[in-house]
């Protein structure tokens, strides 16, 4: 493996608990009762498609974008996840190049990633405004793997990502899926989405990777795929 990128909302910050409570703030402004549990089952980065999903009207949907972001208090309170920025420096000093590819806007996320002294770690950035598609749609991911010059190796690079459409992208453009547990999905439902990795947090995986020491492990082929 030459090559780690990463999700950012869920994955390496705690921001899942604030946007849902910007959700719920938009919901219940447009007169739709939806639980918590459904928004965790049904969740996507995309967040159009998430409110197709609940049935609000098309031409809402715009309207309610703008609304979701004008109570989203995450971009300014949502702390690191714990470890996080270790776990991405590690990796760095052990050679590996590391990427962020986010459905979040420019804006959102890089002011967070100087909020939390990540600005440095990522070789490449993929925001959501940034891309026609969105997740799980291969775009993003082949975006990143162009700009680190890894578009015909894509099997030598891992994707960490705590949703499931993270996984599905991972698995479509053939990198390897590395699913980190939350409140979207347990284990058995990242590896039902495809991750080939399971880890409660990209500290964990990233010491199940290196090892105490630094020193690179070798990584078992994911028998999943071809």
């Amino acid at each position: 493996m030459r090559a780690v990128l990463f999700d950012w909302d869920g994955t390496l910050v705690d921001t899942v608990p604030y946007m849902w409570e910007a959700t719920e703030v938009v919901t219940r402004h447009y007169g739709l009762a939806i639980a918590e549990a459904r928004y965790r089952a049904e969740f996507t980065p995309d967040w159009r498609l998430l409110y197709r999903r609940f049935g609000l009207a098309e031409e809402l949907i715009e309207p309610a974008g703008r609304l979701w972001w004008s109570v989203y208090r995450g971009h300014r309170e949502a702390p690191l996840l714990p470890g996080a920025r270790r776990a991405v420096r590690r990796l760095r000093e052990a050679g590996y190049l590391t990427g962020l590819v986010t459905a979040g806007h420019r804006e959102n996320i890089q002011h967070q990633l100087t909020r939390h002294r990540m600005n440095g770690l990522f070789a490449v950035r993929v925001f959501g405004d940034e891309v026609v598609q969105a997740k799980p749609h291969p775009e993003p991911l082949l975006r990143a793997l162009r700009a680190l010059g890894l578009a015909d190796e894509a099997g030598d690079t891992a994707y960490v990502g705590d949703s499931f459409d993270d996984l599905r992208m991972a698995v479509a453009v053939g990198v390897r899926p590395v699913g980190i547990t939350s409140v979207l999905g347990d284990g058995d439902a990242l590896r039902a989405a495809g991750a080939a990795d399971v880890a409660g947090s990209v500290s964990e995986w990233v010491d199940s990777l290196l090892g105490p020491d630094g020193t690179r492990r070798p990584v078992a082929p994911d028998r999943g795929r071809v």
